[in-house]
């Protein structure tokens, strides 16, 4: 984890720390000597973060980044061995800054007469309150299969366990964290148990829905009746927000309320091409007055008298979201529907279908992404622009339309694709219109599918699908693709005997493509400057086309501007 001289340079600053210790104790009363102490132990744990090879050099910047940006332990190509001596980046001086500015700043904000905070560390789901004690829980719940927080810990664990177990010693009795106990949805516990990679999933997803179960539960107990829980959420997975939604209604609250708010710094590492969301979606349960709960109902609901009432609060909630100027992505407009989906679902529950089996949360959520898309297309596209589109073309156009990158969540591009009755598996061969990276997708442009109509046939690679010498195509965005291709080897004039031979001209499901692509894809994004240039000069009149890409420019809109903490002091 460190280079010789990255590890004898933490070592000397924990030596010094030592050698200060004995000295802070008898200077001041025990408790504040603890919290001093405390505070100091927390600035290791920053340089540990920019100083070691996890820590990748920021080659665009030039400077380290931090280890943890990522979310994950991988060794870095390139990293920094930093002189914590001296007063730049990564530096003790500027670690210690860091962490007294934000100290105080927290400080700043406690009134005069503020009394003094119950602390208490432990499991979740055995709290050390007695029964409807408590007027309102917030809790930042573990994401899932994001983040796997016990193991990344490990890397700080050790290091404040040597500054800080003399004086919290029922804190570090373990060499490391412990991983058991914890509630994420991890399949490599289940090595050697499971018999597949699915099954290991399988068994992570009901292990991480029977723990948050029994955090809910007993969140359940100790509230008052009518008292609230606020749960702050951002993953982005269907699956997440199934389990999630489960062990909620399991416990007995009341789904009541959602409220997004625009929490995450888009540039952060760890939120790019992850399963965060941009946006905080804050869900509110409460506890009833009555002592009944959704669980306790034995008359379940049919689907078919559900689902439509889902789509109606999903398409409300993201008008509403739509109109406020918040400045929230269109996948955040998606989530934010979520909430008051499963509340209409809660409030049914259980839901079975004509088959008296039991549906689980996930698809009242499918429906809402279904809904919510269609009120994005009706938004941002101009006259709604793809009925003329076949089922692949259009799962590629909302794809960008909807989450404005080429590299999303899979499980959303496949929730996407069946909502308009495409399996993105059954295609990803045949079309090669998207790969995986990461568990990830990530959208292939023209470059990639369409083979180089300068060489010969027999040179040209047949791993990209897409002929340009071909007369008709049953895909439109491949047509499109090709004249992209054509237009940037071959030019312009060529481009325009290539379009009027095949008749796209007339073509109305090219011409709808191309409008949609114009519309859809980031104006700095090569594909959208291929788009432009068919849709300019001479290929713009050759087509007869009756928009540019000028009327699709500017998209400038009021947004309200982000609130800081200190601005609601």
């Amino acid at each position: 984890m460190f280079t010789p001289r990255q590890l004898v340079s933490h070592y000397e600053y924990y030596r010094s720390f030592e050698d200060k210790k004995d000295e802070i104790k008898e200077e001041y009363p025990e408790g504040e000597a603890e919290a001093l102490l405390t505070v100091l132990s927390l600035v290791p744990g920053k340089l540990v973060d920019y100083n070691s090879r996890f820590s990748p050099w920021h080659t665009g910047k030039g400077y380290p980044s931090n280890a943890m940006g990522g979310k994950h332990l991988s060794l870095a190509k390139s990293f920094a061995d930093i002189n914590m001596s001296v007063g730049g980046m990564g530096s003790y001086q500027s670690a210690i800054r860091k962490i007294i500015e934000s100290y105080e700043e927290l400080v700043s904000y406690l009134p005069d007469d503020a009394s003094p905070a119950e602390l208490s560390t432990g499991d979740a789901a055995s709290l050390p309150y007695s029964d409807n004690e408590i007027e309102a829980v917030v809790i930042d719940p573990p994401y899932y299969s994001s983040i796997m927080y016990a193991e990344l810990s490990d890397m700080f664990y050790v290091w404040m366990k040597e500054y800080l177990d003399d004086i919290y010693p029922d804190q570090f009795q373990s060499d490391l964290t412990n991983k058991d106990d914890e509630a994420v949805a991890n399949p490599s516990r289940f090595e050697g148990i499971a018999g597949g990679s699915d099954s290991k999933r399988e068994l992570a997803n009901n292990e991480y829905e029977q723990k948050m179960s029994e955090i809910f539960s007993e969140l359940y107990r100790v509230l008052k009746p009518g008292g609230v829980m606020t749960v702050m959420f951002t993953h982005k997975e269907t699956d997440a927000w199934d389990t999630l939604t489960k062990s909620l209604i399991n416990s007995g609250f009341t789904i009541t309320s959602t409220h997004p708010i625009s929490s995450e710094m888009p540039a952060r590492i760890d939120t790019q091409d992850s399963g965060s969301a941009d946006s905080t979606l804050l869900l509110t349960g409460r506890k009833t007055t009555e002592g009944s709960s959704p669980i306790d109902s034995d008359v379940p609901t049919l689907w078919s008298d559900v689902r439509a009432d889902t789509r109606l609060a999903a398409k409300d909630a993201a008008r509403d979201l739509l109109d406020s100027g918040l400045s929230l992505t269109k996948t955040d407009v998606i989530i934010s529907a979520f909430g008051p989906t499963l509340k209409v679902y809660a409030d049914a529950y259980p839901v079975v279908d004509d088959q008296d089996e039991p549906v689980p949360p996930r698809r009242a959520l499918e429906e809402a992404r279904e809904a919510v898309t269609q009120i994005l297309v009706d938004e941002y596209l101009e006259g709604g622009g793809l009925g003329e589109l076949d089922d692949i073309t259009e799962w590629y156009v909302l794809s960008w339309l909807v989450h404005e990158s080429d590299t999303f969540n899979y499980d959303e591009g496949h929730q996407l694709g069946l909502g308009i009755g495409v399996d993105i598996d059954d295609i990803k061969r045949s079309t090669k219109l998207w790969r995986k990276r990461r568990g990830d997708i990530k959208l292939r442009g023209y470059d990639d599918r369409v083979q180089d109509i300068t060489l010969p046939k027999e040179e040209r690679s047949n791993r990209k699908p897409v002929d340009p010498d071909a007369i008709s195509f049953t895909i439109a965005l491949d047509a499109v693709h090709a004249a992209m291709h054509v237009y940037a080897k071959q030019g312009e004039d060529v481009a325009i005997d290539w379009l009027k031979e095949r008749n796209f001209d007339t073509d109305a499901p090219f011409k709808a493509t191309l409008k949609a692509l114009l519309q859809v894809l980031p104006q700095d994004h090569p594909e959208w400057e291929a788009a432009r240039d068919l849709a300019l000069g001479r290929t713009h009149d050759a087509l007869g086309l009756e928009f540019t890409p000028t009327d699709f420019t500017d998209v400038s809109e009021d947004r309200a501007e982000q609130t800081e903490l200190g601005d609601h002091a």
